[in-house]
């Protein structure tokens, strides 16, 4: 299986040293040429311009894996709101597949570490920065509308908005990571990842064969849940094997000892316990102190907020789809009003990107710079930055009624935020997209009152770049500290926007035909929720809400504000201060959740305390391996679910 390098003839199959070679993490001293030469001539020379790295195995391999992966963060997404970054999980993964490969004589040569790390930027790029913005904006849209858009129209808004984001990042990248060498912690971490994969093969295989057996039980786990109804509905037999899943048997066990009627009394408050690994595994990921204030905060609203208001006639409803509609503003209001004050806080790094805009623009015009053939070049972010806006005013003038003049403001605030986002993920590895969103909607709202949509999807514009920025400079981090050629990376982060809409947009589709998936017990969409109710705030008023929900909000925004504020007044007690994301997100979704994320940083915790070596080289991949096999089966047993309709609505039969 010969392979060839798609741009570059002078290639090298081997590895080179590894295990000697050392990752410039503590960066370059010197003035912004001389830290751009020395990474140059020490790190790219030997690596970046002799090494195998874009080739065609590397970005079918990423095409493959990001495909995949994505639908496991559309599932988990769209049942919690959190996305997780997928490369490092690809990048095991194709370790372990290539390095199969090659043992049984199929593949001449395993990857190079800088191969690996090209299919890492496509399977990001298709994995996580595409699919973000179905599970708030899009799912927002059908619960305000009652209908999902056209596929094809949500295709093309989907891969305008990753277009918009990834070559909104190449002016960014010179400054922020050649020059400021900012740090991007998850880059670094997927550095790191690959460095040891390729030194240490038998690490990397032991990662590996632990995510793949993860994996795997964790996908007869969710059909054991979820799969055993689909036998019934099929055969038709005397023999009912749903009674035996284990959600049959979980009800059976707490109706007995609960008894029926009180069961059923905080089954609607979704008080009772119900397991799903995957959040287990999320919680493992997330850690302790946002897992803690989750499970605090979710007992309060619903063990005792539901109940009392219930009681007192003062709420309406008795599922969750019903409640959470009294609930989520007080949450929303808490993360929104935290994550806007925390963003004020850091204004300092607001105003280094702004001073240091024209030094991006102005860094392709040196005459012999040995980086300017390899750094991607400024006409590709013009090209990238016309061609979208011109489609997305279109789009939005013709199915949402965007004036083209807003539009023009949603690309200007969408580089203004985006530089902001980018600076902040280097510099905490935390991109405030959440906050951007809101921030977008509330300028929107107040010059184009009128219209929730309109509102809503102004602000993924400026969401959905600042995510596929960041995402992007990220995974450059990884290639910088690598020695990779950034062009050739930024070509298999593109590469890996086909792939990742169309699987995405497919697959999201299918899972939510309507607006009934949306707030049910298997697809709470707390994301969506939130930027639901932020649209309708801006369109409609505060003053037009029910007094509760106002109440609400005014209450939320002040524990929003307050768990802003503590950190910044005792920084050293930071890491025992309650998480206003967690605390706000567990009043958008069931209370069970935050019992299964709590106690999955319970196990992470345990486990690094009585096994700090092997909690290191074990929990990312377990964890991982857990996400993956369970969402991808959950997804699996949705298709086959609805294999009719979706081949009637794809194919016209």
């Amino acid at each position: 299986m010969a392979q060839e390098n798609i741009s570059g003839n002078n290639v090298k199959t081997a590895s080179t040293a590894e295990d000697t070679f050392e990752l410039p993490i503590e960066g370059f001293q010197g003035s912004p040429e001389e830290v751009e030469r020395q990474w140059y001539e020490q790190i790219y020379k030997g690596r970046g311009d002799t090494i195998r790295q874009l080739t065609w195995r590397a970005l079918l391999m990423g095409s493959v894996l990001g495909g995949v992966l994505s639908l496991t963060n559309l599932y988990i997404g769209l049942k919690s709101g959190w996305g997780f970054g997928v490369a490092i999980t690809a990048c095991i993964l194709s370790y372990a597949i290539w390095s199969g490969l090659h043992g049984i004589g199929i593949a001449k040569t395993k990857m190079t570490i800088l191969e690996n790390n090209c299919m890492q930027s496509t399977a990001s790029a298709a994995g996580y920065s595409t699919g973000t913005t179905l599970i708030s904006a899009f799912a927002a849209f059908i619960l305000i509308t009652g209908k999902p858009l056209p596929v094809g129209l949500t295709m093309a808004w989907v891969f305008c908005l990753a277009v918009l984001g990834v070559t909104m990042a190449i002016p960014m990248k010179r400054q922020m990571i050649n020059v400021e060498q900012l740090r991007f912690p998850s880059g670094v971490a997927a550095a790191e990842t690959l460095r040891a994969l390729h030194s240490h093969g038998e690490k990397g295989m032991r990662a590996a064969k632990a995510l793949g057996i993860a994996g795997l039980l964790a996908a007869v786990d969710k059909f054991w849940a979820e799969g055993l109804a689909l036998i019934d509905a099929r055969a038709n037999a005397a023999v009912h094997f749903a009674d035996w899943s284990s959600v049959a048997l979980l009800e059976k066990a707490q109706k007995f000892i609960l008894g029926e009627e009180s069961y059923n009394t905080w089954q609607g408050r979704t008080a009772v316990f119900s397991w799903d690994a995957i959040f287990v595994a999320a919680g493992a990921i997330t850690g302790m102190r946002v897992c803690a204030s989750m499970l605090v905060s979710g007992t309060l609203c619903w063990m005792i907020f539901v109940p009392y208001m219930q009681a007192k006639g003062l709420i309406t409803g008795s599922g969750f789809r019903e409640i959470v509609q009294w609930t989520l503003w007080g949450g929303t209001a808490c993360m929104v009003s935290s994550g806007l004050l925390n963003f004020l806080f850091q204004w300092k790094t607001s105003m280094r990107a702004f001073s240091n805009m024209g030094k991006m623009f102005r860094r392709g015009s040196r005459n012999q710079d040995p980086l300017d053939a390899i750094e991607a070049p400024s006409h590709w972010f013009l090209i990238g930055q016309v061609a979208s806006l011109a489609a997305l005013a279109y789009l939005g003038k013709q199915t949402f009624g965007m004036p083209y003049w807003l539009a023009a403001l949603a690309l200007l605030l969408s580089f203004v935020l985006a530089l902001v986002a980018c600076r902040v993920t280097g510099e905490t590895d935390t991109t405030p997209v959440g906050s951007m969103g809101q921030l977008t909607q509330m300028i929107v709202g107040g010059l184009h009152p009128g219209s929730a949509t309109t509102t809503l999807m102004s602000a993924n514009v400026v969401s959905s770049s600042a995510i596929s920025s960041a995402d992007l400079l990220t995974d450059l981090k990884s290639g910088y500290l690598l020695g990779a050629n950034p062009r050739k990376q930024f070509l298999a982060q593109f590469s890996g926007i086909f792939i990742g809409t169309l699987v995405t947009v497919t697959s999201f589709s299918i899972i939510v035909p309507d607006a009934s998936v949306l707030g049910s017990d298997q697809f709470p969409a707390p994301a969506a929720q939130s930027w639901r109710a932020v649209a309708l705030t801006m369109s409609q008023g505060i003053s037009q809400l029910h007094p509760i929900k106002r109440n609400a909000i005014l209450v939320g925004t002040i524990v929003g504000v307050v768990l802003a504020i503590l950190p910044v007044l005792f920084p050293k007690k930071q890491k025992y201060m309650p998480s206003a994301a967690g605390v706000g997100l567990a009043w958008t979704f069931h209370w069970y959740y935050s019992l299964l994320f709590f106690m999955g940083a319970a196990i992470g915790w345990l486990w690094k305390k009585f096994s700090e070596k092997q909690s290191e080289e074990f929990t990312y991949p377990v964890a991982s391996g857990v996400i993956a096999g369970g969402s991808i089966m959950g997804v699996l047993l949705i298709f086959i679910q609805n294999g009719g309709e979706m081949f009637a609505k794809f194919f016209g039969g």
